[in-house]
């Protein structure tokens, strides 16, 4: 295609290749390599598909001094990313109280699109947090301090501006603080199925017939509004740098410029929001699960890593180290061992990569591998993928249906709503197993752990 800067590479098996084809994200990704200062190819994972402007499991790296930064190569959703935490409970012990403490986890973390949050956060404390992401919650006694240490960025993005931030995306989100949200946004109480990897999972501190819960949700409201807004100035910038483009929704500026400035200001500050809202789930889980079970119940972070996001970061380009501006787009950063932004206690396997599937299907804990820093600036998949559309997925389906279905699999499902359920069926999403095989034979990342849910929670 005319105007293309570099190549395009993607991942993908036989048994992906045909759905990918289906849409359009492909040639997204080749509109992403006309962008100005991209470096290194434009990148698509296994689970891509249609997006705003970038696509779904897009990966780009631009030249930090002199290339664009794209809010749609970050989307709507600013750090949506993914929580979990491993309890002292044995599968067989939760699921002889499962329909309880799935119903507490549903009384404890509103979910549904608006989703009114427990917390009263006033105007200052939610500056805090837009400035200090879940240390603030932690510090205002709602987590350990060990979840900061096993948060991607702690759970922080320096630079954040909460100035940067509209009034009306404040007044969005401060009620949303400690809440799941709708759409594909899920909060699971799984089991460990499998370990594929023992060395990383007893890092990891996992074991077979283990409970863990995973948390997808973003930063709600907050974060839709930021990049409402910077979007809606992005073409008249545009027209003052003498930026072109072939599709307007990959709008973008210079990062160096003065509008570029001020998104990621604004952009860090919905992702410190985000880290915040997962800690504050997280701790609401926590009590879920001391009144159901006791005291005694424990549930320890693992991970949190986003998969919405853009980062600056240092990589190796042809040889040589270079400042970029990674734009992760529904793809989930994956450090090998020894990296230095891993967590001391997982460097010698690398950074724990969480890769969600779809209810009914099973998630998977990967570790991030050398292979990816080569090929793929650290990153790999986010999710199964999405193959039906909403629409294509409630086709000749019922909530009550979904509900039966689950059921027979042993899946205890609460939802806010019943077209969010309909929307979210299993058959809507790729096999997540051929996406996991993928990136495990680019050497992108190892399988360590499968897990099945036993318990979904949805808005």
């Amino acid at each position: 295609m005319a105007g293309m800067k570099t190549d395009v590479l993607f991942f993908a098996n036989d048994v992906l290749r045909p759905h990918i084809e289906k849409d359009e994200a492909l040639l997204q990704a080749v509109h992403v390599a006309c962008l100005p200062g991209i470096t290194g190819p434009s990148l698509a994972m296994p689970d891509i598909h249609q997006g705003y402007g970038f696509p779904i499991g897009g990966v780009a790296a631009m030249d930090f001094h002199h290339g664009v930064v794209s809010p749609g190569g970050v989307g709507y959703d600013i750090n949506c990313g993914v929580r979990m935490a491993l309890t002292n409970l044995e599968a067989a012990e939760v699921r002889a109280r499962l329909t309880e403490i799935v119903e507490e986890v549903f009384r404890q973390v509103p979910c549904g699109v608006g989703g009114q949050g427990r917390l009263e956060i006033g105007a200052s404390g939610l500056d805090r947090i837009l400035e200090e992401g879940a240390g603030w919650m932690v510090r205002s006694g709602f987590g350990e301090p060990a979840d900061l240490a096993r948060a991607e960025a702690s759970g922080c993005l320096a630079g954040a501006d909460p100035d940067a931030v509209s009034p009306r995306a404040k007044q969005r989100g401060r009620p949303q603080i400690g809440t799941l949200g709708s759409g594909n946004h899920f909060l699971e109480i799984q089991q460990v199925e499998r370990i594929a990897e023992e060395e990383a999972a007893r890092a990891y501190g996992l074991h077979a017939g283990q409970t863990a819960v995973l948390i997808h949700s973003g930063s709600r409201g907050l974060g839709h509004q930021v990049c409402t807004d910077f979007l809606a100035g992005m073409g008249a910038a545009m027209k003052r740098y003498q930026l072109s483009v072939p599709d307007r929704q990959l709008a973008c500026v210079p990062i160096q410029s003065e509008e570029g400035q001020r998104y990621l200001a604004a952009m860090r500050a919905a992702a410190n929001f985000a880290w915040a809202n997962r800690q504050a789930i997280l701790h609401f889980v926590r009590a879920a699960f001391k009144k159901v079970f006791g005291s005694s119940a424990r549930l320890s972070l693992l991970y949190d890593v986003c998969h919405n996001i853009a980062k600056r970061e240092r990589h190796c380009v042809e040889g040589v180290p270079r400042d970029v501006l990674v734009h992760r787009k529904g793809a989930t950063r994956a450090f090998p061992a020894g990296h230095p932004e891993v967590p001391p206690e997982y460097r010698h396997v690398g950074q724990p990569v969480l890769v969600p599937g779809s209810m009914g299907t099973a998630s998977w804990i990967l570790a991030g591998a050398e292979g990816a820093m080569r090929e793929t600036f650290g990153s790999v998949c986010h999710g199964a993928g999405r193959l039906l559309s909403r629409n294509k997925a409630k086709e000749g389906r019922t909530a009550a249906g979904v509900r039966q279905a689950l059921a027979e699999q042993g899946i205890i499902v609460r939802s806010e709503t019943g077209g969010g359920l309909v929307e979210e069926v299993p058959e809507a999403y790729k096999d997540v197993d051929a996406v996991i095989e993928t990136v495990h034979a680019a050497g992108l990342a190892r399988p360590v752990a499968r897990l099945r849910p036993m318990g979904v929670i949805k808005g």
